[in-house]
């Protein structure tokens, strides 16, 4: 491992959860590593995949939801986003890990591409299971892995599964 750290780009829907941590964290036990989360602002909702990931999940009141269009605001939207850079940072930062984050526009691949290009090695995508992005490989993981050339892992929020 060379002298500098290891980076790990963490792109992420949600707040790290402590399982999430767990599982990004000791992917690298031992080496000289800092993470950097990105967190869109998911300002520009696809209500009909979005709907169809619900009812995949079995939930309706979500699915209803999106239907009647009930989505925050710009303004509530990153607002949100900043809480949960600030969680997940605080959360690795707690597993001892040093880390960094920001809010990036609701496509988050421009900013994952500027932050593969400014030392990002490898890149960890935690999303929910998305039924017709995951099939269709649209997802964030798939297209990083088309475009940036470098070690991406999809994870699913709160589990050890795989994307």
């Amino acid at each position: 491992m060379p002298d500098a750290p290891w980076t790990v780009v963490v792109l992420t829907e949600d707040a790290l959860t402590s399982a999430d941590v767990e599982h990004i964290t000791s992917l690298h036990t031992g080496d000289d590593v800092a993470y950097r989360v990105l967190v869109p602002a998911d300002t520009e909702h696809n209500v009909v995949a979005s709907v169809l990931d619900h009812l995949g999940m079995l939930e309706l009141r979500e699915a209803w939801d999106d239907i009647l269009g009930r989505e925050p605001s710009p303004e509530q939207a990153t607002a949100t986003a900043e809480e949960q850079v600030a969680g997940s940072v605080e959360l690795l930062r707690a597993h001892g890990a040093a880390a960094t984050g920001e809010v990036t526009e609701d496509d988050p691949l421009p900013t994952l591409r500027h932050a593969v290009a400014e030392g990002g090695d490898e890149v960890v995508v935690v999303t929910y299971p998305h039924a017709v992005e995951d099939t269709f490989h649209t997802d964030w993981a798939s297209r990083a892995r088309e475009e940036l050339h470098v070690p991406v892992l999809h994870l699913y929020a709160g589990t050890s599964e795989l994307g």
